[in-house]
């Protein structure tokens, strides 16, 4: 059901100042009429039209307003997809991100995603995890709230599971997603973040990621880690288990623990592969200034589960009126001029 409320164009401090500034004029105007009347020109019209004109302009600045609850939601034309590399190596705790240092690579991931889905407002998400295989955990959706709960629930693979790091594991997955999101939207932009520690220990060549060219608009592989590196601690039998950071993966060939460091040669050959920019994250750096340029500047009208209030200004009413009314305050102050020659 459709409902009057107010909601300030200039925010509540400023309209709310403006409103009550505006009364308080008016409340004058009629207080100064009555008080000298005798000994001045102003006629009564001239005073109800000022107290008026005060009073309008103060219920401007509230905004008056009709809500009503609605599916709709302007979206813009701009997808972003979303892979999370969560292989054991992702747990080393060699990252930065912004004022943070020394933390997993994993949840340097996780505050790149966030970072991401700020710097997209009202775009469209789809996010994949990738270790022994790419899975697409979220399907395109505008709901940002979706991928940074999908972000907090991140976690590397068992040490149990893992065959080696291989930087290819998403492409298929990816190839699926961006040709059906190309399907669905012809002419929207698509952007990838591929955010990985770039590592590649599997013994199988790496194939290319130029087959995904010709479905994304731009692309980025985001590095997090050292080039130091670090040792990889044990992960637990089940997917987001704890670890005891004093037991460590152990490199066969030395028998002491391995140590995992970001590459970022790998990072750059796959970006330049996807014809996109390489971005190597660290303490004091964010993703924030790595937006593409390619951003789409369309939007369309999509239907959304989540109910939500749309709010529509009906200030164009008290415009008109307030309008007719400085109008008639010019006329009179021309006629009284003339008078006064």
């Amino acid at each position: 059901m459709n409902g009057l409320t107010l909601s300030p164009a200039l925010g509540w401090p400023l309209g709310a100042a403006i409103a009550v500034a505006m009364a308080v004029l008016a409340v004058l105007t009629a207080v100064m009429h009555v008080k000298h009347r005798l000994r001045s020109d102003e006629t009564l019209a001239a005073c109800i039209r000022r107290t008026v004109l005060c009073l309008l302009v103060a219920v401007m600045a509230l905004t008056p307003s009709i809500a009503a609850p609605t599916a709709l939601r302007a979206v813009n034309t701009t997808d972003v997809v979303l892979a999370v590399d969560v292989t054991g190596s992702m747990a080393v705790e060699d990252a930065g991100y912004e004022s943070a240092g020394g933390i997993s690579r994993i949840d340097a991931a996780k505050q790149a995603v966030d970072g991401i889905a700020a710097a997209y407002p009202n775009s469209s998400f789809a996010a994949l995890r990738f270790g022994v295989s790419g899975t697409l955990d979220v399907p395109l959706t505008p709901d940002t709230l979706a991928i940074r709960s999908w972000a907090d629930t991140l976690s590397v693979e068992p040490t149990s599971l893992s065959t080696g790091s291989r930087l290819d594991a998403p492409i298929d997955q990816l190839l699926l997603t961006a040709k059906s999101i190309r399907a669905e939207h012809p002419q929207d932009a698509i952007v990838l973040y591929l955010i990985t520690d770039g590592e590649q220990t599997s013994t199988k060549a790496r194939r290319t990621y130029s087959s995904l060219r010709q479905y994304f608009d731009d692309a980025f592989t985001v590095g997090v880690g050292s080039t130091q590196g670090g040792k990889i601690p044990q992960t637990g039998t089940t997917p987001g288990a704890s670890h005891e950071q004093s037991q460590w993966v152990m490199d066969p060939s030395t028998g002491q623990p391995g140590i995992s460091a970001m590459n970022e040669k790998n990072l750059k050959d796959i970006a330049d592969e996807l014809s996109g920019r390489s971005v190597i994250l660290s303490q004091g750096q964010s993703v924030a200034s790595h937006v593409s340029d390619k951003v789409s500047r369309r939007w369309r009208v999509s239907d959304d589960a989540k109910r939500r209030e749309r709010v529509t200004p009906i200030v164009w009413p008290f415009a008109i009126a307030a309008a007719a009314l400085l109008t008639w305050e010019l006329g009179a102050w021309i006629v009284m001029s003339r008078r006064s020659l």
